[in-house]
């Protein structure tokens, strides 16, 4: 293939496609190798080479045929992949970010519930021994009031009103210490 002339950059800056086709034909190859030896991505080369043939295009009026096409080309395929680093740079630590900010929220979380629970537990253990066996029985073990006034040869009554005082003490110690 013969080098591209000014008479063919002066063409294409003229809107003449065949002439754009030899530019294109002549340094797309050399512009993929250059691009993949930069990015180590093929894919991505091809996609780069594409788009600053695209902007070329898009801007031939603005072409110096008399001056180093070649320079001019390879310069833009060098600065491209530097925007394209550093985008994939930012994108990281975007990535780095947000994985330390779920950490950070998940540890929050967690020493949030245990210490919730370490309230509740405080709170149970504050409780009289026959609350809290109505409250275990209750809770722990899914025992209807019924069972557990047989259990313990207690009314059913005295039951209701055990658990109603004990959850009752239970909401209001854990409410005020976590104001």
């Amino acid at each position: 293939m013969i080098y591209p002339d000014e008479n063919t950059l002066r063409r294409v800056t003229q809107g003449d496609e065949s002439a754009f086709a030899e530019l294109y034909n002549y340094y797309k190859n050399p512009a993929l190798r250059f691009t993949v030896s930069l990015l180590k991505d093929e894919e991505e080369a091809e996609n780069m080479v594409q788009d600053v043939f695209i902007k070329i295009w898009v801007k031939r009026a603005q072409i110096k045929p008399d001056h180093n096409f070649n320079s001019y080309l390879f310069t833009c395929l060098r600065n491209m992949a530097f925007d394209y680093f550093k985008k994939v740079e930012k994108s990281e630590q975007l990535r780095k970010l947000y994985m330390e900010n779920i950490r950070v929220a998940a540890e929050d979380e967690k020493e949030e519930n245990e210490r919730r629970l370490s309230l509740v537990q405080t709170a149970v253990d504050s409780l009289s021994i026959k609350r809290k066996l109505i409250l275990k029985l209750n809770i722990e073990e899914g025992k209807s009031y019924q069972e557990i006034a047989e259990f313990l040869r207690i009314s059913k009554n005295t039951v209701k009103n055990q658990l109603v005082k004990a959850k009752q003490i239970l909401r209001e110690k854990v409410d005020f210490a976590t104001v």
